[in-house]
């Protein structure tokens, strides 16, 4: 950020008389002085590097700004609703899947154990399967509809719309005046509805969100990463964004909306990959108003393997940035505040970084290279703060997430924030491959995150059909660790010791995530297995 760089210029020329001589004596290199002179070529280069490295640092600067808005608003928190309904309105959950053999009874069970009156509810179980899961999830539906649950079962014969489409299917029928929207993996408690319909006495709130929480967090190194990215997310980012006042959005599950607010903002859409954040948009340009109760819990089954957290991951980096395209312009031209409008962006743009990352992996060698003949005075005090407003600013996110979720046990988060930030890194091509799409305007088919009903070591996954294929990307991860891994040597074998941290991110963040897309799932212990779908129909109902 621009920050950085007078930072640095201050430093340069406020210093007290006697340090700079010190500085310049001790620790300016002068091994090239009069050797070396900038050319164009090497400007071609550095230009774009510095660009890319304010850019990225502007980017991490906002996560700081989430953190300040998340603490100074804190006395807007929402806790109880305002008010009670004397007489509980109409809900209608609705349940979109798409070949969840292993996870629809779980789905059912506990959405038919919910705590609300059986006339004043109706339940739609949205099948677009073309698998196994048609027979069971019907089976399903007739056995809980027989023991007098108001659950009912649509299919459709094509993916028309994919989740949008489904959800707007099930709208032509739904009953409730509010309806709550439950994806597959979620496991929502008895209460759920209670904890959030009667925040909607107030007739200005279009849409309740609640936290997700995480039922397999344990479950090996990769989930309770996962854990910590989408925490960051639901404590800090819903939470500030929520308490100031500025537009935040929806994330198509474990949340409820008024049945007026979708329609008047203009219903499901399904020209991006992530629905829910262009129908939240839309609605609160219409003037509705969301609420986030970050105490009320809704847990869900995280990925297990490398593969499917990538085509989430993907899957969302893509649905925002066409949601920036259609929406952004509209934001801009309302009549909103400017500080929502600029959070917009930021929120709505964020996975730009993702190729900006590619840029910048191309160019750190060469600009090391000539940075090195420029004297490393030069790197301490312009690339290191640029370097460290982006990359530190996301450890120091996350951990505050985890200190306000877990005042006790918090540092122990320590431990994974490295490979979190290399993680991050190591999703580099895959969300750079979907943000080029979404730029370009192709248009591809909502991918599912496959679930296997893990929850716990014990359970094994052995199924492989819903296993997505690998493609290149895992080999061209591990070419790209493999240059990080020569620029360290380049970097040690010049005394070039404070960008080898920086560096070694890049190498542990390709290495693990190509790795464990070639290995995962291939050895045993990674195994889903046959009894994960072959479980009797719960009978706790």
């Amino acid at each position: 950020m621009t920050w950085a760089l007078i930072s640095c210029t201050l430093t340069l020329n406020l210093a007290p008389k006697g340090v700079m001589p010190y500085l310049r004596q001790h620790f300016l290199d002068k091994t090239f002085q009069g050797l070396y002179q900038i050319n164009g070529f090497d400007l071609a280069l550095l230009i774009p590097y510095f660009i890319v490295l304010i850019i990225l640092a502007a980017y991490g600067a906002h996560r700081y700004w989430l953190v300040y808005l998340y603490y100074k608003y804190k006395k807007n928190k929402t806790a109880e609703p305002a008010a009670h309904f004397d007489d509980l309105p109409r809900v209608t959950v609705q349940l979109p899947i798409f070949n969840e053999e292993y996870v629809v009874d779980r789905l059912l069970d506990a959405v038919c154990k919910i705590d609300y009156p059986r006339e004043k509810l109706d339940i739609q179980l949205l099948d677009d399967s073309t698998d196994e899961t048609v027979e069971v999830a019907r089976s399903l539906v007739e056995r809980y509809a027989a023991l007098g649950h108001p659950v009912t079962y649509l299919h459709r014969d094509n993916r028309s719309g994919f989740k949008a489409g489904a959800l707007a299917e099930g709208l032509k029928t739904a009953k409730g005046e509010f309806v709550a929207i439950f994806d597959a993996d979620f496991v929502p408690p008895p209460d759920f509805l209670l904890k959030c319909i009667h925040h909607f006495t107030d007739p200005k709130i279009g849409m309740v969100q609640t936290r997700w929480t995480h039922i397999n967090r344990n479950y090996s190194f990769l989930t309770e990463v996962e854990a910590i990215l989408l925490d960051g997310h639901f404590v800090l980012e819903h939470s500030g964004r929520a308490r100031s006042g500025v537009f935040f959005n929806f994330n198509g599950t474990a949340g409820m909306w008024r049945r007026v607010a979708i329609d008047e903002a203009g219903g499901w859409e399904h020209d991006t990959l992530t629905e829910d954040t262009d129908l939240s948009y839309r609605a609160q340009l219409k003037g509705w108003k969301f609420i986030y109760l970050q105490d009320v819990e809704c847990p869900a089954e995280l990925p297990v393997e490398m593969t499917a957290f990538k085509t989430q991951q993907a899957r969302w980096a893509k649905g925002l940035i066409q949601v920036s395209k259609k929406i952004l312009p509209k934001v801009f031209a309302s009549d909103a505040p400017r500080q929502v409008k600029v959070e917009a962006w930021y929120h709505l743009t964020a996975n730009l970084s993702y190729p900006l990352m590619i840029v910048l992996s191309v160019l750190l060698l060469p600009a090391m290279i000539i940075r090195f003949y420029q004297g490393w005075f030069q790197m301490l005090y312009i690339d290191l703060p640029l370097f460290m407003a982006s990359t530190f600013s996301i450890s120091s996110f996350y951990l505050v997430s985890q200190k306000e979720l877990f005042p006790k046990t918090w540092p122990r988060a320590l431990l994974y924030l490295p490979f979190l930030m290399a993680l991050g890194i190591g999703l580099t091509i895959t969300n750079t491959r979907a943000v080029l799409e979404a730029l370009v305007g192709k248009q591809t088919a909502f991918a599912r995150t496959p679930k296997y009903r893990v929850e716990s070591k014990k359970d094994r996954v052995g199924a492989t059909k819903y296993r997505k294929r690998l493609g290149w990307v895992p080999w061209i991860e591990l070419m790209i660790g493999t240059y990080f891994a020569l620029a360290i040597y380049y970097a040690v074998d010049n005394e070039n010791y404070f960008t080898v941290p920086f560096l070694l991110l890049f190498v542990i963040g390709y290495w693990y995530t190509g790795l464990m897309s070639l290995l995962q799932g291939r050895f045993a212990g990674l195994s889903v297995g046959a009894e994960t779908h072959n479980k009797p129909f719960p009978v706790g109902v």
